[in-house]
């Protein structure tokens, strides 16, 4: 409340044209004009939840605002109400990515929040009525360009669409039913594909009939911090369910076999990618240390040790937790670096491009807090 979101405001929030800003450098200068549609959505989330959970300012409310409207004016295609991947300041069209529909989920997720803090019905309906567009997208063979000519499946799309329906869910209460069923279809595809005992893994990427790949490159790629994420996601899900004992052993199972693989125990921090049969990487930036893994891994530790008590992932939470004190926060201009390389230097001072805006570092403090407050209780 006194460093990240007022970091946002004073140099993020565009208040000409509307909308957020994300492409900030180390103090807070403009870098790029354009905009992040993904951010204009996850913006709007971070600052309608901070509005609902934690203060009623006028400031957070008025960014709000700006943000539905610029989203509301500027970022669907109006020929075919698909949404872009990036607007220029004013608005106009960039970039847009026929074969993703993130920027349409965390639309959703900004909508629901929007809903959830203004009392604005009306943005929950918007809300439920854009998932039923994506769910169209995902099932109308031919709308999605697909990024292989191969066929295969993805860790992400049933993972964020998780996430997405749980917010929605909260908007929603009277189809909590109609919601939880959707839920349970995802869980059952992350099982079903990504969670492989048999390599104490969860892949990125499979075969369409549940085979690896691990005769190629992508196939092998894990990432960590994601998979983390869908741990708490999952983890999440099981304390809405009263502690559901099924999901509890999934997430922290998740979390465990990942937290394995991703944290560096020669320099800390968790490592943005390994493969899955530990041979050489290939992706250039491998070994570096981005900032949202460690928000997810934060999370996902303080939601575990709160649900089991089990004192190792306390630990966890504060190994983390120290690791980034030491390394991420910029106690001079505020905010987060975002990119270190291995051993924790520095590899590039900006606090924000077209993937890190105001998202993760505040929902990792607004999560946390809430866990922490309940743990005080």
């Amino acid at each position: 409340m006194d460093n990240i979101l007022p970091f946002w405001l004073r140099y993020g929030l565009d208040r000409v044209h509307g909308g957020m800003y994300t492409a900030l450098d180390r103090d807070g200068s403009l870098l790029d004009t354009d905009k992040s549609v993904w951010f204009q959505g996850r913006a709007l989330w971070t600052f309608a939840t901070a509005y609902r959970q934690v203060e009623q300012n006028k400031e957070y409310k008025m960014v709000c605002d700006s943000l539905v409207s610029f989203i509301e004016q500027n970022c669907f295609d109006p020929a075919d109400g698909r949404m872009y991947f990036r607007v220029a300041k004013d608005g106009k069209p960039v970039i847009k990515r026929l074969r993703y529909v993130f920027s349409e989920t965390f639309t959703i997720l900004g909508f629901a929040a929007y809903s959830r803090a203004f009392n604005r019905p009306d943005y929950a309906q918007k809300a439920y009525d854009l998932l039923l567009k994506v769910e169209h997208y995902l099932l109308t063979p031919g709308l999605l360009v697909p990024k292989f000519d191969t066929p295969s499946l993805g860790f992400g799309l049933p993972m964020i669409l998780l996430n997405t329906v749980q917010e929605l869910r909260a908007a929603l209460p009277e189809k909590a039913e109609e919601f939880t069923t959707r839920i349970d279809g995802y869980l059952e595809q992350i099982k079903t594909y990504f969670i492989r005992p048999e390599l104490q893994i969860v892949v990125e990427q499979c075969n369409p009939d549940g085979s690896l790949q691990l005769d190629h490159f992508e196939g092998r790629q894990l990432n960590p911090g994601h998979a983390i994420e869908g741990a708490w996601f999952i983890l999440n899900e099981a304390r809405y369910r009263k502690n559901d004992p099924e999901l509890m052993n999934l997430g922290t199972t998740m979390l465990d076999w990942m937290w394995n693989k991703g944290w560096d125990s020669e320099h800390g921090g968790i490592i943005y990618f390994r493969d899955a049969l530990n041979k050489s990487a290939t992706e250039y930036w491998h070994d570096m240390k981005f900032w949202w893994p460690q928000c997810e891994a934060a999370i996902a530790n303080l939601m575990a040790y709160s649900m089991t008590g089990n004192d190792g992932y306390l630990q966890q939470f504060d190994t983390v937790h120290q690791y980034i004190k030491g390394h991420f926060l910029d106690y001079e201009f505020g905010e987060w670096y975002g990119y270190l390389h291995r051993d924790g230097t520095l590899s590039t001072p900006l606090k924000g491009n077209m993937y890190k805006g105001p998202f993760h570092i505040p929902r990792m403090y607004l999560v946390c807090c809430q866990l922490l407050d309940e743990l005080r209780r």
